[in-house]
C-alpha cells in the first residue's frame, strides 16, 4: 500500500451470550454489493485508539454502557468504496456490553447511504454464513477468542488488499 494509511478502531463487541455485533454495508447505490463488518472507524484529530472505539461505537449502535478490553487484532487493509480506493490501519478493541438494544445515533452521510442494519450473531452462526464478513477470517478468529481468550499481545492479521 502507498501514502499514509487512515488509523482506524473497531470494535468486537460481545454481549453476556458471547453473540458479536455486526452492521450489514454495501456499496452506496448498489444493495448486492454487501458484507458484515464490526463497529467502528477512522479516528479524528489527536484522538486515541480507545477514545475513537468509544466514539464509533456510540455513533454507529448507541451502545456506550462497555467495558473497553485490549486490541485483540491488528489489520492493514486497502479496498475501493465509494468511487475511491481506502488504505487502513485498523486495530480491533474487545468490548463486553449488557445493552443489546441499538439505537444508532451518529451516522455520517455515507454511512446512512452505505449502512442497512447491524444484528448480534452467534459463533455457530458466523461460522455458518455465506456472506461476506470482515476481516475475513473474522468466524474463526472469534471462536478462538472464545475458546482461549484474548491473546497476550495483539494478532497481527495479514493484510487484506481488495
Amino acid at each position: 500500500m502507498t501514502g499514509a494509511a487512515r488509523r482506524v478502531a473497531r470494535v468486537v463487541l460481545l454481549d453476556p451470550d458471547d453473540r458479536i455485533l455486526l452492521l450489514h454495508g454495501h456499496e452506496p447505490g448498489d444493495l448486492a454489493d454487501d458484507w458484515w463488518f464490526t463497529p467502528g472507524g477512522g479516528l479524528e484529530g489527536d484522538e486515541t485508539y480507545e477514545a475513537a472505539a468509544r466514539r464509533e461505537l456510540a455513533e454507529e449502535t448507541g451502545i456506550t454502557d462497555i467495558e473497553l478490553g485490549p486490541v485483540l487484532w491488528k489489520r492493514t487493509c486497502s479496498f475501493p468504496f465509494d468511487g475511491r480506493r481506502w488504505h487502513q490501519d485498523e486495530w480491533y478493541f474487545l468490548a463486553r456490553t449488557a445493552q443489546t438494544a441499538t439505537a444508532p445515533q451518529g451516522l455520517t452521510e455515507l454511512e446512512l447511504r452505505s449502512v442497512s442494519g447491524l444484528r448480534w450473531w452467534t459463533s455457530a452462526e458466523l461460522l455458518a454464513a455465506r456472506e461476506t464478513v470482515y476481516p475475513t477470517r473474522l468466524a474463526e478468529l472469534l471462536r478462538t477468542l472464545l475458546d482461549e481468550g484474548p491473546p497476550r499481545v495483539p494478532l497481527v492479521l495479514a493484510a487484506e488488499i481488495a
